[in-house]
């Protein structure tokens, strides 16, 4: 089983060391950046196992677009409104997001009973493969905290930017 709380720890202390790397990696991004961005995701998942964690799905729900209700809904074989009434609530933000958490679909074994059709929130998760990952600094720094991918790729990313 994964150490969460060794990850939330260390993720903890060091919140202020990665705002500082990811705020310099904004100022002067390196030309490899989307590559080594790519590598490094790449390395991290061949380590850690979400089926281990599933703490995205135990604390953070995601963001429901109108495609993502419209494609679960229908596997689910509802209607849309139905969907959202029963699963679904808006937030202060006017987005839809889940009512509860844990999410509805995780399962026990931390396997999710609508994987094939989630939300995009939920498949682009911890956003650590994105192009031009330094505009949403943010973002990453707060997974970081909920993911122990996320730590580990910020960790990853910094050490080999900092050997250049």
């Amino acid at each position: 089983m994964m150490d969460l709380e060794f990850y939330q720890s260390q993720a903890q202390l060091k919140q202020k060391e990665h705002k500082k790397f990811l705020d310099q990696l904004k100022k002067k991004p390196p030309k490899s950046l989307d590559y080594l961005v790519q590598e490094t995701h790449e390395e991290v998942f061949e380590k850690i196992d979400c089926l281990q964690c599933a703490n995205c799905c135990k604390t953070t729900g995601p963001l429901f677009t109108e495609k993502d209700i419209e494609r679960i809904s229908k596997h689910l074989r509802m209607k849309p409104a139905d969907f959202e009434k029963k699963y679904l609530q808006t937030d202060e933000d006017q987005d839809k997001v889940l009512q509860n958490l844990p999410c509805w679909f995780l399962h026990e074994d931390h396997t999710c009973s609508i994987y094939e059709v989630r939300p995009k929130a939920c498949r682009e998760f911890p956003h650590t493969d994105r192009k031009k990952i330094y505009q949403i600094n943010h973002l990453t720094l707060k997974n970081t905290l909920i993911c122990p991918a996320a730590f580990e790729f910020v960790e990853r990313i910094q050490k080999k930017i900092e050997k250049k």
